[in-house]
C-alpha cells in the first residue's frame, strides 16, 4: 500500500509507512527511522546543542541529524529554543511526550541485552551510560547502598544518587562521595564487561577520587541479564 502523506506536517511525520492502527506501528512511525531513538536517548538528561548531539553519536552525518531533528520536532517529541544570554545558542530539548519515551527505551535495552549479539565493549556515549544505569540497576543489590556518585566525562558531568528506591541521575557538578573521572566506554567496560577498576586505572583511562570502597561496590549494582540460548 502506498505511503499516505499527512496534509498537516505540523502534526506528525510526513509519511505513514504501515497503515496500521497498532500503537507499536505508530511508535515506529514516530521514532523508528535510523538514529531517531538514539537522538531521544541523548536528550534524556536535558537540552543539547547540535554539536553536542553529534558528539554523542559520531556515526551520524550533519545532514541526517538535521533531518531527524526536524522529523522529531514535527512529531511533538522535541522542541528547539534559544538559551538566554550570555549563552544565546540554539538547543534541542525533549517535550513531556518525548521524555515519556524513556520507559520504552529502557524496556528495549533490557530486552536486547539478552541477545548474544549484545557487545558491551562497543563505544558508549555519556547519556547512554547514564541511561543504562537507570535501566539496569538491581534494587536487591542497591537496597543497602546509599551514596552520591559523580562522573566526569571531560566537560560532560553527571551526579547519581543511589538509595533503597533506586537511582536518580542528573547532569551537573559531580560532587559525590566518590567520583569517576573517565570516558563512557571505559566505564562500561568496568561495569558491564567485568574489567577490574585497577586495570583501567593502570591504563590511565580511569581516575577515582573519594571513597574507593563505594566505587568498588557501585560497579556491581548493574548486572546484565542472562543471554538467551542459541
Amino acid at each position: 500500500m502506498k505511503s499516505q502523506k499527512l496534509t498537516d506536517r505540523g502534526k506528525g511525520p510526513e509519511k505513514r509507512w504501515y497503515d496500521d492502527a497498532c500503537g507499536t506501528a505508530l511508535a515506529l512511525e514516530l521514532i523508528g527511522e535510523r538514529w531517531s531513538l538514539l537522538i531521544v536517548r541523548e536528550l534524556m538528561f536535558g537540552p543539547r546543542r547540535f554539536g553536542e548531539l553529534r558528539a554523542g553519536m559520531p556515526g551520524i552525518s550533519a545532514n541526517v541529524l538535521t533531518q531527524r531533528l526536524t522529523g522529531l520536532e514535527a512529531a511533538g517529541i522535541l522542541r528547539r529554543h534559544r538559551l538566554p544570554p550570555p549563552a544565546s545558542v540554539q538547543v534541542y530539548e525533549l517535550t513531556e511526550f518525548g521524555y515519556a519515551a524513556e520507559v520504552a527505551i529502557q524496556e528495549l535495552g533490557r530486552w536486547a541485552a539478552q541477545s548474544p549479539l549484545h557487545d558491551a565493549t562497543l563505544p558508549f556515549s555519556a547519556a547512554s551510560a547514564m541511561l543504562s544505569f537507570r535501566t539496569m540497576i538491581d534494587r536487591t543489590r542497591s537496597g543497602a547502598f546509599a551514596a552520591s556518585v559523580g562522573f566526569r566525562f571531560g566537560d560532560d558531568q553527571f551526579l547519581a544518587v543511589v538509595d533503597g528506591g533506586g537511582i536518580t541521575i542528573s547532569r551537573g557538578h559531580p560532587a559525590g562521595d566518590v567520583v569517576f573521572d573517565t570516558d563512557p566506554t571505559t566505564l562500561a567496560s568496568v561495569v558491564y564487561g567485568g574489567r577490574p577498576i585497577a586495570d583501567a586505572e593502570g591504563a590511565g583511562t580511569l581516575r577515582i577520587s573519594g571513597d574507593r570502597a563505594l566505587a568498588e561496590r557501585f560497579v556491581t549494582l548493574f548486572p546484565l541479564p542472562p543471554k538467551i540460548s542459541a
